[in-house]
C-alpha cells in the first residue's frame, strides 16, 4: 500500500525498500503480493486535515485519521473487492467477537500497544480484522522473524508521520503552509521574544524557544491564533500546563453508541501515557463530550485525541477542542455519560 508520492525519495520515504522488503518476504512464505496506491486518497482524507488542523493552531494526529480512513477503509475495501474474506495487519492490539459485537482490546505487550491509534474503528471494519500480534512481544516476532528467514527481522522500527519521514519538521511544513512570525509572550503579556509560526510549536514543547535564560525552563501553554502570540510559563509544573478536564468533539465509538455508566472509565490524552480514571457527560444536541480526570493531566493539546478505556477494552474517543480551567463553571458539573442532562454552554 502507498499512501505518499509528493516528494518520494529514498532519503525521506523510502516506499521502494518497503515494497522490496514486502515481496522478499511474500517470497519467502509463499504468498502473492499485490500493490496498491491510495496517494489520492490520503491526501484527500488525512492530508488535507493534517494541514488545516496545524493552520487553526492545534497539533492534529494523522495516524488515527490514516488508520481509519486508509488502512481500515481502502485497503479493507480493495481487499473485499479482491475477494478476500477480511484483512491482518501488524498492528498491537486485538479484536474479540461478542453476542454483542465486536471489541477493541489493548494488546499483551503494553509497551507496543496501539489501540490509542485505532479508536475510530468501527463495527464493520472491525469484524474484517484480526491482529495476529495481538499477544506478541515485539522482541519475539523479531525471533520468529529471523528463525525463519526472514529478510526484515531486523529492519529498523518506523517511527513518527510517515509522509514526514527523517526530515526536518518545519522543512516540511514551510512546503505547504505560510509561516507567519510573533511574539512570545508569558501569562502576563510580557514579550519574551519571537517565534516563527505558531505551526511549528505544541503545547508542553521546550526545546527550540530560543528565550532561555536565569531560571526555570520554558514551556509553550497555549496560542493566540488570533493575535499570532505564543503563550509560555516557566516550569514543568507550572498550574497552567495542568488540568483536569477538557471538551472534545469528532467523537467516536467502537460499539456504535456512547459508554453507559456501568463503565468504570479511564482515559488517555497521548499515545505514551498513563490511563487516568475519569468520568464524561456529553450533549447529545452538539455531539461533543466533557470529560473529566481524577488526577492533573499535564499539556493537554488541542487537535490529540483523548481515547477511552475500560480496563483492557478500549471505547473509542474524540479530538479534544479545549482544555476547561478549574475556576470555570463548567468545570465543577457533574458528570456520568449520557444519562444525566445536557452539559451547558456559555
Amino acid at each position: 500500500m502507498k499512501n505518499w508520492e509528493d516528494d518520494d525519495t529514498e532519503d525521506y520515504c523510502p516506499a521502494r525498500q518497503d515494497l522490496i522488503d514486502a515481496v522478499s518476504v511474500a517470497d519467502t512464505i509463499g504468498i502473492e503480493v499485490d500493490a496498491v496506491n491510495f496517494s489520492r486518497e490520503y491526501r484527500e482524507r488525512v492530508f488535507r486535515y493534517f494541514l488545516d488542523e496545524y493552520q487553526a493552531g492545534r497539533t492534529p494526529n494523522p495516524d488515527v485519521l490514516c488508520n481509519s480512513e486508509i488502512k481500515f477503509k481502502c485497503f479493507l475495501d480493495h481487499a473485499l473487492a479482491m475477494g478476500a474474506d477480511g484483512i491482518a495487519t501488524g498492528h498491537y492490539a486485538g479484536v474479540r467477537k461478542t453476542d454483542s459485537g465486536f471489541e477493541l482490546l489493548r494488546a499483551r505487550d503494553l509497551t507496543k500497544d496501539q489501540s490509542y491509534f485505532l479508536h475510530r474503528l468501527d463495527q464493520k471494519q472491525l469484524s474484517r480484522t484480526q491482529f495476529p500480534l495481538y499477544e506478541w512481544k515485539k522482541t519475539d516476532v523479531r525471533a520468529l522473524a529471523q528463525r525463519i528467514g526472514l529478510s526484515n527481522a531486523t529492519k529498523k522500527d518506523s517511527t513518527g508521520i510517515c509522509f514526514i519521514g527523517e526530515r526536518p519538521f518545519r522543512d516540511f511544513l514551510n512546503r505547504y503552509l505560510s509561516a507567519q512570525p510573533g511574539d512570545i509572550e508569558d501569562v502576563r503579556g510580557r514579550k519574551l521574544g519571537r517565534h516563527s509560526g505558531l505551526m511549528f510549536h505544541t503545547i508542553g514543547q521546550r526545546q527550540g524557544l530560543g528565550i532561555g535564560g536565569q531560571g526555570l525552563p520554558w514551556y509553550v501553554v497555549s496560542k493566540d491564533v488570533r493575535r499570532n502570540a505564543l503563550i509560555v510559563v516557566q516550569g514543568h509544573d507550572h498550574p497552567e500546563l495542568q488540568s483536569r478536564h477538557l471538551e472534545a468533539g469528532s467523537l467516536t465509538w467502537i460499539s456504535g453508541s456512547a459508554p453507559s455508566c456501568e463503565y468504570e472509565l479511564a482515559a488517555k490524552t497521548r499515545y505514551r501515557q498513563t490511563d487516568c480514571p475519569c468520568s464524561i457527560q456529553l450533549n447529545t444536541e452538539t455531539g461533543r463530550m466533557s470529560v473529566r480526570f481524577t488526577e492533573q493531566q499535564w499539556a493537554v493539546t488541542p487537535g490529540q485525541s483523548v481515547v477511552l478505556y475500560s480496563g483492557d477494552l478500549c471505547l473509542g474517543g474524540g479530538v479534544i477542542d479545549r482544555t476547561i480551567p478549574e475556576h470555570s463553571p463548567d468545570s465543577h458539573l457533574p458528570l456520568c455519560a449520557t444519562r444525566l442532562p445536557q452539559l451547558a454552554r456559555s
